[in-house]
């Protein structure tokens, strides 16, 4: 597991590199962090995913920009728009590049990244996206179109992003792309991750329900494994296009 730097349009990109033991090629996967920035937990989750057999690459969005590029990035992950998906998109091409990467790859986000998740699964050449509790657009039937199959996990206790599971469930059904959607009904908001910050920081996220939920937590990395084992370990995996016509 290292920190490198990953060539993009604007500029040369850290990020956190995490390699699966033994030998390759492996399928990638692109890892966006939350609003917290590439953090610990983020550096885990990718590492979690190279214990499982995938090559991960988590892009820091925010490296060296100030909190003006803080401010874009949020934004960005709710628009579909923005320097940001320029990082993401040069991410994937990195990956998918690679001697050790079978050239399949996915993308996993979290919170903030879970909004970027699905916002490239339509734009880019990615086989699998994984959407943990982002924002899902109103318009996300047009906003879906062509995009890759979605494994999506949310808390039905996150007051802050009520329907968006049934939003993203009517919207993949209606446009035929396969999915996993689940709403975990005992978890919040960040189920997955280790915030921490301490006694005081730590009853707060457990008050406003944004705290770590293992049980959730468990049988979502499970059905996000099993989701990504379809879709990049299989080659002859397809994904619809907006015409209707697959693509590999």
């Amino acid at each position: 597991m290292a920190d490198l730097t990953y060539a993009s349009a604007a500029g040369p990109r850290p990020a956190h590199l995490a390699v699966p033991p033994g030998d390759g090629p492996w399928p990638g996967v692109v890892v966006v962090h939350d609003a917290l920035g590439l953090s610990d937990d983020i550096r885990s989750q990718a590492d979690r995913l190279a214990a499982s057999g995938y090559l991960a690459l988590a892009p820091d969005l925010y490296a060296g920009d100030g909190l003006r590029c803080v401010l874009a990035t949020l934004q960005a992950s709710r628009s579909g728009g923005g320097r940001a998906y320029q990082h993401l998109e040069a991410a994937r091409r990195s990956l998918s590049e690679r001697p050790d990467c079978n050239g399949r790859v996915g993308i996993i986000g979290f919170c903030m990244g879970g909004g970027f998740a699905v916002h490239c699964a339509p734009q880019y050449e990615f086989q699998a996206a994984s959407v943990n509790y982002g924002e899902v657009p109103k318009d996300a039937v047009e906003r879906l179109r062509g995009a890759c199959p979605i494994v999506a996990s949310f808390g039905r206790r996150d007051l802050t992003l009520r329907g968006r599971a049934e939003r993203l469930e009517h919207a993949l059904t209606t446009l035929g792309i396969p999915h996993d959607i689940k709403e975990y009904p005992d978890a919040g908001h960040s189920f997955l991750n280790h915030i921490g910050g301490g006694p005081v920081i730590g009853t707060l996220l457990r008050v406003t329900h944004f705290d770590y939920h293992e049980p959730s937590a468990d049988d979502a990395w499970s059905r996000i494994v099993a989701f990504f084992d379809e879709h990049l370990r299989n080659p002859r995996a397809r994904t619809p296009t907006d015409d209707g016509e697959d693509r590999t």
